[in-house]
């Protein structure tokens, strides 16, 4: 943990170091998810580097279920809010920022898991073992493709509108917000 966390009970100036990392390695598997999937849509079919890339993302998606895992059981495992003058209503809409991308994230790592399901492909975690199938419609197939589509596009929208909520408390309002969230000291 950070020397800036207090014992229990005590003021918070910002966040613990696991929540910290937790929150940051989301960020970089969301950005790495939607660039490989984005990318992947430029190759040829058939290829090896398409098909590389595409057993990349399925493993990162399995890496983003597991963080996902982890970030809503430490949640309710450390149980506290930070302190913030903030306004009730940016209070409010940070908070349901957050859990529609927390509802979206999990949304998309099932629609993953749907999507290869109903492909009827096996998909594996970086090569070390294999995710057991489910028998799913094929016919669903599309459909799961674009619901894992769409609502990627949404979650690298409200990400954006995140972060650019967050920029702005640090350079337009000048208060602690962002830093509360930033490794170090």
């Amino acid at each position: 943990m950070t020397t800036d966390i207090m014992t229990s009970g005590s003021a918070r100036s910002r966040h613990d170091g696991l929540t910290i990392a937790l929150h940051w390695l989301t960020a970089l598997l969301v950005v790495a998810l939607f660039a490989s999937a984005e990318t992947w849509g430029f190759l040829p079919k058939g290829t090896f580097l398409r098909k590389g890339l595409q057993s990349l993302h399925i493993s990162m998606g399995l890496a983003l279920a597991a963080v996902m895992v982890a970030r809503i059981l430490w949640r309710l495992a450390r149980r506290y809010e930070l302190p913030t003058d903030l306004p009730r209503w940016q209070e409010m809409a940070g908070s349901l920022v957050h859990l529609a991308l927390y509802l979206l994230l999990a949304a998309q790592v099932a629609l993953g898991f749907l999507f290869r399901w109903a492909q009827g492909e096996p998909f594996f975690f970086f090569g070390l073992f294999e995710i057991p199938h489910v028998a799913i419609d094929p016919d669903l197939t599309r459909t799961f493709g674009e619901l894992h589509n769409t609502v990627a596009w949404t979650i690298v929208c409200l990400a954006g509108l995140h972060a650019v909520a967050a920029l702005g408390h640090h350079y337009v309002l000048k208060d602690k917000v962002l830093l509360r969230m930033m490794p170090g000291k």
